[in-house]
């Protein structure tokens, strides 16, 4: 029997996982993360904030708590030098920043760092010696030694810093390679040379390669006006790769697979063909009736990407607007909104939260698109969701939902991935102009 919704999503949230945030299955009209952070001082912060601009208390992203918190200095029996606990909560665990912070990349994530005579915790096994999770998983960044690159690659983290963070919230596996060489996850963020290879953006078994290009905004503009995209940006770039990723990760080797071809089609089909046949003919006529996006109709396997990111673009954008009060529930529209006829499995249990949820999301974009126009912007949401991607979505929120209700995959300690860490941490041939993770400078 394949697997379906009902067999997973209304499984608990692992009660192990301190101040969990409610489900998207099981509470839609929550956000399942808050983006509205607060420091101690009461002055709002944001996910980028590494000290609050008012008060100067120092802040930090932890993932126990999901989210920026305010810091205190570390004090009492056992605490070492340039630690950290939670600001109001000073016998908690104890933290230390990440060494990326005074690099380019700005990171403000923070590692688990015990007391003298604590274990190591386990959110510091398997990471890079000295960087957070985040910063663990970049393989190769650019070569620094280029003046313009150290802006490149701050420009680069900071939305691969809010993807994991979304996957973390979502209780997707983020597992470095340090932790294990053959599932885990990597980027390679790197620049074109003469001579060279044009470098190309895609996903190969879990290595994420990124053109460091593409965040220049107007090299990445110029890209999109000439492919005819309506929405071109790092973050979709960092969505869509991920999106492969876990297609090998819960998909494949899994019984969704099935369920997978009924509704996305047989990925076995010829990828270059298919590729081939996208660029020199273009989309069939009726894409926009059938897929969220016309590179969505080239493939099976880009249908799933590009679903994929616009159900996270759905759910960080709602989990905003919500975590800050906005209410679209007075938008009037033009057209009619979604039924439980375009739904996948309209019987499930939770198929009516789940609608509201992408009614919600059309209502929601209607308004923000108005405000773009106020602004003589283009549209913040230059998509229309037809109907039959309705179904796609609820599938992937099936998926999503699955893995957040089971066990988090099991890390191995830091002494056992130091071999694995070196192997893992070498960047491929023909990379020179980049330089591998551990090779930035510290302060």
């Amino acid at each position: 029997m394949n697997p379906s919704i009902q067999e997973h999503v209304n499984e608990p949230a692992d009660p192990a996982v301190p101040d969990a945030a409610p489900t998207l299955a099981a509470e839609l009209a929550a956000p399942t993360v808050s983006r509205a952070y607060r420091c101690q001082c009461g002055r709002p912060v944001f996910l980028r904030n590494s000290e609050c601009l008012a008060c100067h208390t120092p802040l930090g992203y932890v993932i126990d708590r999901l989210g920026v918190v305010p810091l205190a200095p570390a004090e009492g029996e056992g605490a070492l030098p340039d630690t950290f606990t939670v600001f109001g909560d000073p016998h908690g665990a104890t933290y230390r920043r990440c060494a990326n912070l005074m690099t380019p990349a700005a990171c403000n994530w923070m590692v688990a760092q015990p007391r003298e005579g604590e274990a190591i915790p386990a959110d510091t096994q398997g990471l890079a010696p000295g960087y957070c999770l985040a910063c663990s998983v970049t393989r190769t960044i650019p070569d620094l030694s280029v003046e313009a690159n150290g802006e490149l690659w701050r420009k680069l983290e900071m939305p691969k810093r809010r993807l994991i963070s979304q996957l973390l919230a979502l209780g997707l596996p983020v597992v470095s390679r340090h932790a294990d060489p053959v599932h885990g996850l990597a980027f390679d963020f790197l620049s074109n040379m003469p001579g060279a290879p044009h470098v190309m953006t895609g996903h190969e078994h879990g290595l994420i390669t990124l053109n460091a290009e593409e965040a220049e905004d107007a090299v990445r503009e110029r890209i999109r006006a000439e492919m005819h995209e309506p929405y071109r940006t790092l973050l979709g770039h960092f969505r869509h790769e991920i999106g492969h990723y876990y297609w090998d990760l819960l998909v494949l080797p899994t019984r969704w697979i099935d369920d997978y071809r009924v509704l996305f089609g047989d990925e076995r089909a010829d990828y270059g063909a298919a590729l081939q046949q996208h660029y020199e003919q273009g989309p069939p006529p009726d894409w926009a009736q059938r897929f969220v996006s016309s590179y969505a109709s080239m493939h099976p396997w880009e249908d799933w990407a590009e679903t994929w990111a616009h159900y996270l673009h759905m759910a960080d954008t709602a989990d905003t607007a919500m975590s800050f009060g906005i209410d679209a529930s007075n938008v009037e529209l033009q057209s009619d909104l979604f039924t439980a006829a375009d739904l996948w499995q309209p019987d499930h249990p939770d198929a009516a939260k789940f609608l509201d949820f992408i009614n919600g999301w059309v209502l929601l974009t209607s308004m923000l698109n108005e405000l773009s126009r106020s602004m003589g912007q283009p549209d913040y949401y230059p998509f229309v969701l037809p109907r039959a991607a309705v179904g796609k979505l609820q599938f992937i929120h099936g998926v999503v939902t699955a893995q957040r209700s089971g066990t988090a995959p099991t890390m191995v300690t830091a002494g056992d991935v130091a071999e694995a860490a070196t192997e893992a941490a070498e960047p491929a041939q023909g990379q020179t102009q980049s330089q591998s993770q551990g090779d930035v400078a510290q302060s």
